[in-house]
């Protein structure tokens, strides 16, 4: 080899040590992460959500998307989300906040349950370098809500409560240029944290996936108390709340659970709280039950109605009547609604349009 081709060579080899050594230190890109604390030899422990995952250096959490990296928990969703779209503000499901309007809807991978049950199993049981995302920083994300002339962002489909410090920082810009926040989630999330958040969210649809322990242990690996606290903190802090409960045929239709259920809403979150049932169909763990029987959610309703709840809906049935909003008053239908879509709003400066009753919700 001539003496320049060694030059040459060595030049390139410097070349490429200069970009190579840093990635050989670089740490995974992420942000650090709120609520956890330091242990002994570099062990740290979440304090986000009621695991408290006690992580190891190198290794994450129960959720997939926290990591212990050399004694710092970092969030590896930051800026990462997998699935971004514009949906009806109705798809939440929210009936009583801003109706035909439209939310611009975004979720990271990760979830910190692993319900049986679950419709988006493809992204919430997976970590992030699993599946495709868009980088999309919180600013990013509001200006294209903006764009898209959605009055509200929602941090839905995965489990919003993982991707905290995403949704925290994007729902503050939010409400720094005047775009409105909800979630979808399944309330597994511990106090602080959640009253920190309830400062820049404006509405949330909370799954409450059943009403024992019992039934949380066995389908979702969880627990009910820390739900039932969290509605409460919502409820506290004044946050638009509306409730889900997916009724699967043989797990919780339990008519006597629900009716505890439905009386624990009334008395602690007040007759007002929109209450959804939703039908189930074989999903992901459970591919061998029946659909939920349309006459299951039609007793469950009833039986909400009969405890005092005022608005009670049943979702995932196209074309039912109880997808309408009727006033508790006079009985008349004040938001028609076609699955998502709505096709007549009869309420007035949050009055029913007939007879001057008020709807609870958030109308503008």
């Amino acid at each position: 080899m001539k003496r320049g081709s060694h030059a040459f060579l060595l030049f390139a080899c410097l070349v490429s040590l200069t970009f190579i050594l840093p990635g050989l230190f670089a740490q995974p890109v992420g942000k650090e992460a709120w609520f956890y604390k330091i242990l002994a030899r570099k062990n740290v422990q979440c304090e986000l959500c009621p695991r408290f995952c006690v992580i190891s250096p190198g290794k994450r959490g129960y959720c997939r998307v926290r990591q212990n990296q050399d004694g710092k928990l970092i969030a590896l969703s930051f800026g990462k989300p997998v699935a971004v779209h514009v949906d009806p503000i109705e798809k939440k499901p929210l009936f009583h906040f801003l109706p035909a309007t439209r939310a611009f809807s975004a979720a990271t991978a990760g979830c910190n349950l692993n319900c049986k049950f679950c419709q988006n199993w493809e992204i919430s049981q997976r970590g992030p370098e699993e599946l495709n995302y868009e980088p999309l920083s919180p600013e990013e994300l509001v200006g294209r809500a903006k764009a898209q002339s959605s009055p509200t962002i929602a941090f839905t489909y995965t489990e919003p409560t993982v991707f905290y410090e995403y949704m925290l920082e994007t729902a503050q810009k939010a409400h720094e240029q005047g775009v409105r926040t909800c979630m979808h989630s399944n309330g597994y999330i511990n106090e602080q944290p959640l009253r920190n958040l309830a400062k820049y969210l404006d509405a949330a649809n909370i799954d409450l996936k059943g009403f024992s322990s019992e039934y949380y242990a066995k389908m979702c690996e969880g627990s009910l108390e820390p739900v039932v606290r969290a509605l409460k903190v919502l409820k506290e802090e004044g946050v638009h709340v509306e409730i889900t409960n997916l009724i699967i045929a043989g797990y919780n239709d339990d008519m006597a659970v629900i009716r505890k259920m439905c009386s624990w809403i009334k008395d602690n979150l007040g007759p007002d709280t929109p209450l959804h049932f939703s039908r189930a169909y074989p999903m992901y763990k459970l591919p061998g039950i029946i659909p939920t029987p349309v006459k299951t959610l039609e007793q469950a309703r009833a039986t909400a109605l009969d405890c005092g709840l005022n608005y009670v809906y049943i979702g995932n049935v196209p074309g039912h009547e109880a997808e309408n909003t009727v006033c508790p008053t006079c009985k008349k239908v004040v938001i028609r609604r076609a699955g998502y879509m709505v096709e007549e709003i009869h309420i007035k400066d949050g009055n029913c349009e007939f007879c001057g009753f008020p709807i609870k919700g958030v109308w503008q």
